[in-house]
């Protein structure tokens, strides 16, 4: 018994030990985990943070931008903040940061001089310049998913557009948005071409229809009139299907597809 009390007592010491020892390593930590900016003003933190940012170091902007809404709500620091902080995030990788400010921008400010920019950015970070349609499109499986982003992407575009015409954003906004336009009309003949060759006639009609009918005046129709026709045919609709080829004859006369002759089908990717 005095046995097992002795090695309790052993035991106890060593974790008394143990915990003086951690206690006295914490003691040295508050000097390295010191936060560099206390007592900084709203100009200084905003100065760094800007700094950081046009240095490409866009975690530090973040930290210095977060630090500023924390400390000086208020104020003309505070607003550039949102907008800059919402750059960095964006710049970081960060998408869902990002729009939550662009968003937290337009809701607190929404007749700020600026506030313009913040729809800009705001359709800027769901466009995934950096990857381009191609990128976008070969992730995702197109039976089952729609192109959320690009939607998101075109409506941000489409409300600066709208509501400020004469912004320096505008012409970029919509250019980008003739692109979205093409680019989605291009997803829906994708998903059109990929329930044909499964043998979903009905289906493949519906989004080939839709194409059609949501962005008209686009390359892809060409194609989407060709995957119309031919799934009227596979339902046994000849007269739709005879309607449809002779839309697509009026409407793009030199179409490889008037004669019906259309080349195998290839995968999705290949239409680039």
């Amino acid at each position: 018994m005095s046995g097992w009390k002795s090695m309790r007592a052993v035991a106890a010491a060593a974790l008394m030990m143990m915990m003086t020892m951690w206690l006295a390593g914490c003691s040295l930590l508050p000097d390295a985990a010191k936060d560099e900016t206390v007592g900084w003003s709203a100009e200084k933190l905003y100065t760094e943070g800007h700094n950081a940012m046009l240095e490409g170091n866009y975690t530090r902007a973040v930290k210095l931008f977060e630090a500023i809404e924390a400390r000086y709500p208020y104020g003309r620091f505070a607003q550039q903040a949102i907008l800059e902080g919402a750059y960095s995030n964006w710049r970081a990788g960060e998408q869902t940061s990002a729009v939550a400010a662009c968003d937290r921008f337009i809701r607190t400010y929404p007749n700020h001089p600026n506030v313009d920019y913040a729809y800009y950015l705001k359709g800027l970070v769901y466009f995934r310049e950096d990857q381009g349609l191609f990128g976008y499109v070969y992730e995702l499986d197109l039976s089952e998913r729609d192109p959320k982003q690009m939607r998101e992407s075109f409506a941000a575009f489409k409300e600066l557009a709208q509501k400020y015409p004469d912004s320096r954003y505008a012409e970029d906004a919509e250019q980008r948005m003739r692109y979205l336009t093409n680019a989605l009309s291009l997803f829906e003949v994708h998903v059109a071409d990929y329930y044909y060759t499964r043998g979903a006639y009905v289906a493949a009609a519906n989004r080939a229809q839709s194409a059609l009918v949501n962005f008209p005046h686009t390359p892809a129709n060409e194609r989407a009139l060709d995957i119309l026709a031919r799934s009227y045919d596979q339902l046994g609709l000849p007269q739709l299907a005879e309607d449809s080829r002779r839309i697509l004859a009026k409407t793009f006369p030199q179409s490889i597809y008037i004669a019906g002759n259309a080349p195998p089908a290839k995968p999705w990717w290949k239409f680039w």
